[in-house]
Order: C-alpha cells, then sequence, then structure tokens
C-alpha cells in the first residue's frame, strides 16, 4: 500500500445493521506525489456526458466508480491511489445498494469517506454522485 491507512475498519463491523463489506479508514497519510483531484462523478460517459439510460441506484454507482477508475489511470495512477470520496445519494434507502457497488472497487483500499442524503443531484435522473481525491506517488 502507497499511502498509510490509520485505524482500517469494515463497514460490516461498524453498521452491522446493514448488509455492507467496505473496506475504509479514518485517516489516510500520503507524503509527496502528484493529487488527483475529481469534480463530482455522476452516471454519465466522460467523453460525451450523455447520462446512462438505468435508473438503478447499482448501475448508477458503477459507472460512477468507472469514471473514477478512468481518470485516476488516465492521471497515471491506479485506484491503491485513492484516498477519499465523499457519495452523495438522494434517497437513503439506496445506501446499502450504491456502498455494496462501491466496495467492488475499493477492496483493500481503505479509503477515507464521507456520505451524505441530499435533495437533489444537478440532474434528476442521477441518484449518486461521488467526488474523489488520489495521490499518486511520485
Amino acid at each position: 500500500m502507497v499511502h498509510t491507512r490509520l485505524r482500517k475498519f469494515n463497514s460490516r463491523e461498524t453498521y452491522p445493521e446493514q448488509n455492507l463489506d467496505n473496506d475504509f479508514c479514518q485517516a489516510v497519510v500520503t507524503s509527496r506525489g502528484r493529487i488527483v483531484w475529481m469534480r463530482g462523478q455522476c452516471p454519465q460517459d466522460l467523453d460525451d456526458a450523455i447520462n446512462i439510460r438505468s435508473h438503478d441506484p447499482v448501475d448508477q454507482t458503477h459507472k460512477v466508480m468507472q469514471n473514477i477508475a478512468q481518470l485516476i489511470a488516465e492521471a497515471g495512477g491506479e485506484m491503491e491511489h485513492l484516498v477519499k470520496i465523499v457519495v452523495y445519494i438522494t434517497d437513503i434507502r439506496h445506501r446499502e445498494a450504491v456502498y455494496q457497488t462501491i466496495g467492488n472497487y475499493i477492496r483493500d483500499v481503505h479509503p477515507v469517506s464521507t456520505g451524505l442524503v441530499v435533495q437533489a443531484l444537478a440532474r434528476p435522473e442521477w441518484l449518486v454522485e461521488i467526488d474523489a481525491i488520489a495521490v499518486i506517488p511520485e
């Protein structure tokens, strides 16, 4: 692991009442590197900004996380360089599905994470938006 992850935990222990299995931590320590600041990623294609057709939170989250992985790769990094995500969802009932999907992309990565339920996102069909920060070592 290229960054120091402090107080790693899995959400199945933190939220035992929910069906979650995400690797997170309380803090990430980085030293020297290129910081990749990503705008909030939405369920749309990075090349043409066309929304995916699905209104399913799982499908939308897959697209959002694929965009994050693609941007990190384009910057010369890998998902292990991800240090922080902020997850915005429009319906608390989608939380488990969204975080289960995120878990597929962050297994053994342990980024810090903040989750918010918001009234709406920029487009009414969007159910999830995630902004992210990665630090690619020099």
